[in-house]
């Protein structure tokens, strides 16, 4: 049997046949994730093998993969830097209507499966209930191309770059962005132009979450200098 990716032998390092290639492209959003998690290397998966899976075609649903670990309570160290940088590029590449191409350093990274499985079976459950609510060809005007579809695309880096902040020991820092990007991104893989609201609005309350943090804290750092350094009254 011929295989989409690699050598026929390598089954068991995760690549998809002719067959579940196709499978691919007839399941739902959740049943289609499912495969592709199952097809992880048991040892450990770089970045390149992920995208390797997915394929050019796969964009999207990559993202939607590579949001799942952050709507969740679980900690993996390295994955929103290395899934936000993916992410980022993902949506340059969209932007400038080029390949996908990730940098040797990013692709080679090689995360734990175990801890990223888990995350993701989690992440699939709050997925499946989110699919269950999509409607395609609802709010049209969020899903057509030209300026609107340009838009969309920004809000990809957008929700990526906020993906990416050093803000991960803060509670929600990465389940708000991570969020934006699967509203986003299971918006433009259904067109259902609510859940592309929903990414815009959610990106916007990161923005001001963040805000509030930076603003937080360079107030707490002026205290405590002044506290320190300032002269006695």
């Amino acid at each position: 049997m011929e295989y989409v990716q690699g050598n026929p032998d390598d089954l068991d390092q995760g690549y998809l046949t002719q067959d579940q290639e196709a499978q691919l492209a007839q399941d739902s959003l959740v049943e289609k994730i499912r495969l592709i998690i199952d097809r992880l290397p048991p040892e450990g998966v770089s970045l390149s093998e992920i995208r390797d899976l997915f394929g050019q075609d796969g964009l999207l649903l990559l993202t939607v993969f590579l949001t799942i670990p952050f709507i969740i309570p679980v900690s993996i160290p390295g994955v929103s830097t290395v899934f936000g940088a993916a992410i980022l590029l993902i949506g340059v590449s969209r932007f400038l209507g080029r390949t996908f191409w990730l940098p040797k350093k990013i692709e080679q990274r090689v995360l734990p499966t175990e801890k990223l499985r888990a995350g993701l079976d989690q992440g699939l459950k709050i997925l499946q209930k989110l699919e269950r609510l999509t409607r395609p060809r609802r709010m049209q005007k969020m899903t057509s191309q030209g300026l609107i579809g340009t838009l969309n695309t920004l809000s990809l880096i957008v929700g990526a770059v906020l993906l990416m902040a050093p803000f991960g020991f803060v509670p929600f820092s990465n389940t708000l962005p991570g969020l934006a990007l699967l509203f986003l991104a299971i918006g433009l893989l259904q067109r259902d132009g609510l859940f592309i609201f929903l990414g815009h609005l959610v990106n916007v309350v990161t923005v001001t979450y963040f805000a509030f943090l930076i603003a937080g804290g360079t107030v707490f750092i002026q205290r405590v200098v002044h506290y320190f350094m300032g002269s006695p009254s």
